[in-house]
């Protein structure tokens, strides 16, 4: 049995089509959701503030990072290599804003 793709309109409001920058993001999971909240952080600030937060299951998180994979392909292939800095070759020194903790917890 095939089963056909369904078409989905995707409507979006004035405030989210704005968007919201982040250059944090700190993953945690359970064993039934992966959660990722997205901050932003100025230079010489002591704190800052959780701007969103995204929970989803392990398998949506497994598709979004695939999603997320090939649409960073297909940008380097347009626009040219994504440079990390402050470490050899593709690998960042040090934790540049985007972190796993090491224990998992659930939120």
């Amino acid at each position: 049995m095939e089963v056909k793709p369904q078409q989905v309109n995707i409507e979006i409001g004035e405030k989210e089509a704005e968007g919201i920058y982040s250059n944090l993001v700190m993953i945690a999971h359970s064993p039934t959701e992966i959660v990722l909240d997205f901050a932003r952080i100025m230079p010489g600030a002591p704190k800052t503030r959780v701007q969103a937060r995204i929970i989803m299951t392990p398998t949506h998180a497994k598709l979004f990072h695939k999603t997320l994979e090939e649409n960073l392909r297909k940008y380097e292939q347009q626009f040219g290599e994504i440079k990390l800095f402050g470490g050899s070759e593709g690998t960042p020194a040090k934790n540049i804003g985007f972190e796993s903790p090491s224990s998992s917890e659930e939120k």
